[in-house]
C-alpha cells in the first residue's frame, strides 16, 4: 500500500454519515477504505471523463443508418 498524503473533507448531512459509519461498522471496514476503494473503482470506470457503460460501442457504428441508406437509392 502506498503511503497517504493528502486529504478530502467533505460535508453530509448527519443522517447520511451515521447511516453510512453503521453500513461500514457491520463490514468491519473503515469509512476511509470503502471511500478509497469507491474513489479507485468510480475513476476508472470513467477513465476520459466518459462512462463508458452508458456509451457502448456497437457493432453498427461504422454501418451507414438504415435510414440514410434507403434515402440514397
Amino acid at each position: 500500500m502506498t503511503s497517504k498524503d493528502v486529504g478530502i473533507r467533505i460535508r453530509v448531512e448527519k443522517e447520511l454519515r451515521d447511516s453510512f459509519q453503521g453500513a461500514c461498522d457491520v463490514e468491519n471496514r473503515s469509512a476511509s477504505e470503502v471511500l478509497r476503494d469507491f474513489m479507485r473503482s468510480f475513476a476508472e470506470q470513467r477513465v476520459g471523463g466518459m462512462q463508458p457503460s452508458l456509451f457502448p460501442k456497437s457493432a453498427d457504428t461504422d454501418k451507414p443508418h438504415k435510414a440514410k441508406a434507403l434515402a440514397s437509392q
